[in-house]
């Protein structure tokens, strides 16, 4: 592998992505998004998504699609308070992969949380490399309760299994978001 293909070698600055467009979620998106988020699940990369939960935060979620209509990208936004956010369901297909698919929708989703109006943002994550490149800061589980709990709720073995990477981000709220 070249130092251009190991994302962890990257240099410090951001590269800029290639253009592709982002788009909200619609309805018929749905089993494309599920399907997608867990396919990275068995291994621990992603929550298991229902497709009760995907159409209850459909307005939370954005894909980038491929040439022919498909979701090869996907992100989505879980609110915990007015201020705090969480990015989830970051995934993107295995062909897609390398393409700077993933790092266009981490800012995708930033922006939306900066338009929304929450102040911080975080995740929960393996890809250090991409967080950091995007101007995350490391961080704890353990400065997030409200997460700590939602694993709880979910599966105690979420908060035993390895080493959570977390990465947040404190973001410049518009003067006048609303959620």
């Amino acid at each position: 592998m070249s130092a251009a293909e190991d994302p962890a070698a990257a240099p410090p600055a951001l590269v800029a992505p290639p253009v592709m467009a982002v788009e909200p979620a619609v309805p018929a998106d749905i089993p494309a998004i599920v399907a997608l988020n867990n396919l990275f699940a068995p291994d621990g990369l992603t929550l298991t998504r229902t497709p009760a939960f995907v159409a209850g935060h459909l307005a939370d979620y954005q894909v980038i699609r491929a040439p022919d209509g498909s979701v090869t990208g996907q992100v989505a936004l879980d609110d915990y308070s007015p201020s705090l956010v969480e990015l989830v369901s970051l995934a993107v297909a295995p062909e897609a992969q390398g393409r700077g698919v993933g790092q266009v929708l981490v800012a995708a989703a930033e922006a939306l949380a900066r338009r929304r109006g929450y102040s911080e943002l975080f995740a929960i994550s393996l890809a250090e490399a991409l967080f950091l490149r995007m101007g995350f800061q490391e961080s704890s589980i353990a400065v997030y309760p409200e997460k700590i709990a939602r694993y709880r709720g979910i599966s105690r073995s979420e908060l035993s299994i390895g080493r959570k990477f977390c990465f947040a981000k404190r973001l410049t709220a518009p003067a006048a978001a609303a959620h």
